[in-house]
């Protein structure tokens, strides 16, 4: 079964109704870019070397952000579906007639749901069914530590947006997401998520 490391670390916020408590927060061993995907893919039996991968893999990152930029989405069955939101800047404008997307807009988001199928469930409920658990202690010296932390048990996953890590709540919706000009939504991308829920 794959392992997921994770670090207890203490909530030290003053005043925090959670003060105290400890959580666990997601540690990353490696980072895998595109060229170590590549190879990885092509170890697993595959009929094509890790350039003809690599090759693939690149397309498909520009063809992806190219569909995006077309108001699709991309569905990649059995992963998930890959689709934009738009974020507003806050107050909105007073009039219709007033609006303009270069004035009133703040940015696009890239936002990644994923696949709730029966088949291929993996929702975050679904997801950490599929992982075991294992304590950063018992990995000393595989782990970089990282920027030091407070110990808040907040983590920027919190938030709960759709944007960027499984753990977020995948309903979203395709017009805009947190488009009131309110939270951006996502934190994904953090080793140290960690959420409440």
């Amino acid at each position: 079964m794959a392992k997921i490391i994770y670090l207890l670390k203490q909530n030290k916020v003053k005043d925090s109704k959670i003060n105290g408590k400890w959580f666990a927060h997601g540690k990353t061993i490696e980072v895998m870019n595109t060229r170590k995907m590549a190879n990885h893919i092509s170890e697993h039996g595959s009929i094509y070397t890790p350039d003809v991968v690599f090759g693939v893999l690149e397309k498909f990152r520009s063809c992806l952000l190219e569909m995006l930029l077309n108001s699709r989405r991309v569905k990649i069955d059995g992963l998930g579906t890959f689709f934009t939101t738009i974020e507003n800047e806050p107050g909105g404008a007073a009039k219709k007639e007033d609006f303009s997307p270069q004035k009133n807009l703040k940015a696009l988001h890239i936002r990644f749901m994923p696949d709730q199928e029966a088949e291929t469930n993996i929702s975050s409920r679904e997801f950490i069914k599929k992982a075991e658990f294992v304590n950063a202690e018992t990995f000393a010296g595989m782990l970089t530590e990282d920027e030091p932390s407070n110990g808040s048990g907040s983590g920027s996953s919190q938030s709960g947006s759709t944007g960027g890590n499984t753990g977020g709540n995948t309903g979203g919706n395709s017009g805009g997401g947190n488009s009131g000009g309110g939270n951006s939504g996502g934190g994904g991308g953090d080793d140290d998520d960690v959420t409440y829920d």
